[in-house]
């Protein structure tokens, strides 16, 4: 009889049990304790040996371990030289830095004060600049630019690859900024205080050592943040879990705490809420993505809001607290329904009452996108079957009014700068085929005008856009949208990329991509845009709909969207690929494991793929809202269905698949994509894996590295579809 080693320990284990009987004899008492020793070994011996043969990759989880950077480099070698040996990969690389590195690109503003300010990247600053303008300037077309500090020269001088990660200014007159940098592009930043006046980062001001979280100014003196403070001040998903006020001149170890929340919460964080001259100290505290607590804090007193604990509070205007509904909420005998726009009398509020009017309620193809204000106007994005509408809303007499922004239709507009002291603001409009253009706006005269277009790389003449209905699974009707060229024949031939998401309830709407159009469209590829459930295109209720043991929902979603494609002979398995990020790496992941029939090219990027792990790693525990807990036995039952680490197969037809994640991905952690990878490989399977050292979970630092990934995504790509 042979057995694998679990197995024998099984066997033993009978037979100590008794299951198994070699005779009938009586044991002596040292013979029992022997007997139950044997049986404490080889329970223990089983659980371990299995847990081993399960996870042998576990030291892939070590980033920067020797053993794991051979692993990488390695990988990376055998990959870099297959894909930049694919005649087009020179062609893409050098269109895509080209366009990346355009001088003649949109400059966007951030408006501080009476200066526009802007980072820069092109091929003579690759880690960029910060540069100000006068607005007056700008607006006339005609900036001034004044740079403020070169991080290219200030990663030569620290010997650090500095990343810029977003600045924080001091309200109202913005001559101090607190800047975010970080090493590589990494979530974690340190934060130092910079004077823009003399240009310098102060070398006795506020700096705040490398960390998750945030600060903002109270005033000139004073920072409310959240951060690393030392031992047990982080949460198990790597966040801050508390908030402290912090006064200049003081040690930040020394500073007030305001509140701290609890070791298994998602993380606090805290900011000063304005409007106009109201000030208020907010602190938010994260126990799950569904469970959020809002405290006020006034005169020394915390106030926790007495709103639902899904509800995302958006802004605060002309004493109205605004608020999305994640489900339906019975307010004085009246129910406001899930997805609706309400808002509340503030200072109310605050005393325990609630005045609410309605805003807007979404119908069934619309949702709200976003919530932005101007110094006395509240801007509405709403999308209306994937596709972009702006609203402006007055509350005048105790009512909301509102009137449609005047924008273009069919293609998605994002709101890109506002200013609290005005109401001026500027938004984007794009779609697959119309080249983004910023637009100069009033919230007051409602009235737009086109201030700079991107140069349009290529020829959108050639194509055209349709929209369809895919019909999953369980029967839902699954909108995406097809770009191709014009005279597509279907045939079932054409290079296909299909791309998704499929999660925390982020939407995927109508994009302009120079690159996607030079390296895909003008190659002869179609490129496919799925609007499957998780996502946020219909509101809350389409993002519920894939939560936890709904997962599979997502998955049949994007299988049905695939199978109408090939049934439409827009292409066949052949000729299509599949691409996704992040929770749209884990989409691909399970895509390929559970229907590798359907595709002949996958990449997948920054992905989530162990799902027996992924809580445990980084940021991971934070997302037990959106996957559930594999701990938990029950939870488990579903995930181990689909987490695409745990369902390889010996034997199956998969696509050779490309794995594509960065060393300095803090967010996600790259174990999932090397892990994979790995395994794969030693089962026997060809893979491509590639890692950049930098990057974050953007994947790139730089111009070069942004051209150097989209020139082995789309060769790739066209190596296996054409």
């Amino acid at each position: 009889m042979m057995y694998t080693f679990p197995a024998f320990s099984l066997f033993l284990l009978k037979y100590f049990l008794g299951v198994i009987k070699k005779n009938e004899k009586q044991y002596t008492k040292s013979e029992i304790m022997t007997k139950n020793t044997l049986f404490i070994i080889i329970i223990l011996t089983t659980l371990f040996t299995t847990q081993a043969q399960e996870d042998s990759y576990l030291w892939l989880e070590d980033v920067d371990s020797e053993k794991s950077l051979a692993f990488v480099n390695k990988q990376n070698k055998i990959t870099e030289d297959k894909l930049s040996s694919i005649p087009e990969y020179q062609g893409i690389y050098e269109k895509s830095l080209e366009i990346f590195n355009s001088t003649d690109g949109i400059v966007y503003p951030s408006t501080y004060g009476e200066f526009v300010y802007n980072f820069w990247k092109d091929e003579n600053h690759v880690r960029g600049i910060w540069r100000r303008s006068p607005k007056s300037k700008y607006l006339e077309g005609n900036p001034t630019w004044e740079t403020l500090f070169d991080l290219d020269e200030m990663s030569k001088t620290d010997g650090v690859k500095w990343v810029y990660n977003g600045s924080n200014g001091l309200y109202p007159d913005y001559n101090r900024f607190i800047i975010y940098l970080s090493k590589g592009g990494s979530d974690a930043s340190i934060k130092r205080e910079f004077d823009v006046k003399t240009k310098t980062f102060i070398d006795d001001g506020f700096y705040v050592p490398e960390s998750k979280g945030g600060v903002s100014y109270v005033d000139k003196n004073t920072l409310i943040i959240s951060s690393d403070f030392g031992e047990n001040t982080l949460t198990t998903s790597g966040y801050p879990r508390q908030v402290k006020l912090w006064k200049r001149g003081t040690l930040l170890k020394d500073a007030t705490l305001l509140y701290e929340g609890e070791v298994d919460d998602i993380g606090v964080s805290g900011y000063v809420l304005r409007d106009n001259e109201m000030e208020y100290k907010c602190v938010v505290r994260y126990v799950s993505r569904t469970d959020i607590s809002y405290i006020i804090l006034v005169e020394n007193q915390q106030i926790k809001l007495d709103i639902p604990s899904d509800t995302y509070p958006e802004n605060l205007i002309n004493n109205q607290l605004i608020l999305r509904l994640q489900s339906d909420w019975n307010v004085n005998n009246k129910i406001y329904k899930q997805g609706s726009l309400i808002s509340l009398n503030f200072t109310e509020l605050l005393k325990g009452k609630k005045q609410v009017q309605l805003i807007i309620q979404p119908d069934e193809l619309s949702s709200i996108e976003g919530v932005s204000k101007t110094k006395n106007k509240l801007l509405v994005n709403l999308l209306h079957n994937v596709n972009s509408e702006l609203f402006i809303y007055s509350y005048v007499n105790n009512k909301w009014i509102g009137k449609k922004v005047n924008a273009p239709d069919f293609g998605r507009i994002s709101i890109t700068d506002l200013s609290l002291s005005s109401d001026e603001y500027f938004f984007t409009y794009s779609n697959f085929l119309t080249p983004t253009t910023l637009y100069i706006a009033n919230a007051k005269t409602n009235t737009i005008s086109p201030f700079k277009s991107l140069t349009p790389y290529f020829d959108s003449d050639k194509y055209k856009v349709n929209q369809f209905m895919s019909t999953s699974k369980d029967g839902t009707q699954i909108p995406y949208f097809v770009v191709s060229s014009k005279d597509m024949k279907t045939d079932g031939s054409n290079p296909t990329l299909l791309y998704a998401y499929g999660g925390f309830e982020i939407s995927q709407r109508p994009f302009y991509s120079a690159t996607f159009g030079t390296s895909w469209l003008d190659n002869g590829g179609v490129f496919v845009l799925a609007n499957i459930r998780g996502g946020g295109e219909f509101g809350p209720k389409w993002h519920q709909a894939g939560l936890k043991e709904k997962r599979q929902n997502v998955f049949d979603d994007f299988y049905s969207v695939a199978e109408d494609l090939i049934t439409k002979k827009i292409t066949s398995p052949k000729h299509l690929g599949i691409m996704g990020g992040s929770n749209g790496g884990l989409l691909v992941g399970v895509a390929f494991t559970q229907r590798p029939d359907l595709y002949n090219a996958v990449v997948c990027q920054a992905p989530l793929l162990d799902m027996q792990r992924y809580n445990k790693l980084l940021a991971g525990a934070s997302w037990i809202d959106e996957y559930g807990n594999p701990d938990i036995p029950e939870e488990w039952a579903y995930i181990k269905k689909y987490s695409p680490y745990h369902n390889l197969k010996k034997n199956v037809a998969y696509p050779e698949v490309f794995f594509y994640t960065s060393t300095r991905d803090d967010r996600v952690h790259p174990a999932h994509a090397r892990k994979m990878a790995a395994k794969m490989i030693d089962m026997g399977y060809p893979v491509y894996y590639y890692e950049n050292i930098e990057g974050g979970h953007g994947g790139s630092s730089t111009n070069k590295q942004s051209a150097k990934a989209n020139a082995m995504r789309f060769s790739y790509l066209l190596m296996k579809l054409k």
